[in-house]
């Protein structure tokens, strides 16, 4: 369970965002799951995006994989779109895989992908974590929506900017 509210630093999600190739845990065809929503956003912007999910064969058409052990190589990182539950376990399999960077999904209200103790996993295994926030809130051109909620995490703190 979560007990701490984890501050997210743009340095390490603009690390995350130069990569190419990246992971959504939890995209499929569903268009009201937000995994389909932030992979098809990659994909709009030239991101090489691969799916993972445990029971979705594609996500807007292309192969997805059932879990982190099946994808092919060469991933710069995985953002997780699962609820907090489940997203140990992924986290567990990311850094049996080798990912160097996760970013644990957190929209507004609920905890999302984020938990205690996958972010110390995380830390613990020296893979470069984004606690919480939302993809959109950084992906060009952000829309309102998401500039304001990106404005909001400023003002509560809760975003460290970038140098």
């Amino acid at each position: 369970m979560t007990t701490e509210v984890h501050a997210v630093d743009e340095a390490l999600v603009r690390e995350f965002l130069a990569g190419h190739r990246i992971v959504v845990v939890g995209a499929s065809e569903e268009e009201r799951n937000f995994g389909h929503t932030i992979y098809t956003e990659l994909a709009k912007r030239g991101y090489d995006v691969v799916a993972v999910h445990p029971t979705a064969a594609t996500c807007n058409g292309d192969l997805s994989y059932p879990r982190m052990a099946a994808v092919p190589d060469g991933i710069h990182g995985v953002i997780v779109v699962v609820n907090a539950d489940a997203a140990l376990d992924v986290v567990r399999e990311c850094i049996a895989y080798g990912v160097p960077r996760i970013w644990l999904f957190k929209g507004i209200g609920g905890r999302g992908a984020v938990s205690d103790d996958a972010v110390a996993l995380c830390e613990k295994n020296g893979v470069a974590v984004i606690p919480g926030a939302c993809p959109l809130m950084f992906l060009e051109p952000v829309a309102w929506i998401h500039r304001v909620h990106r404005a909001v995490r400023h003002a509560k703190g809760t975003l460290i900017k970038a140098a």
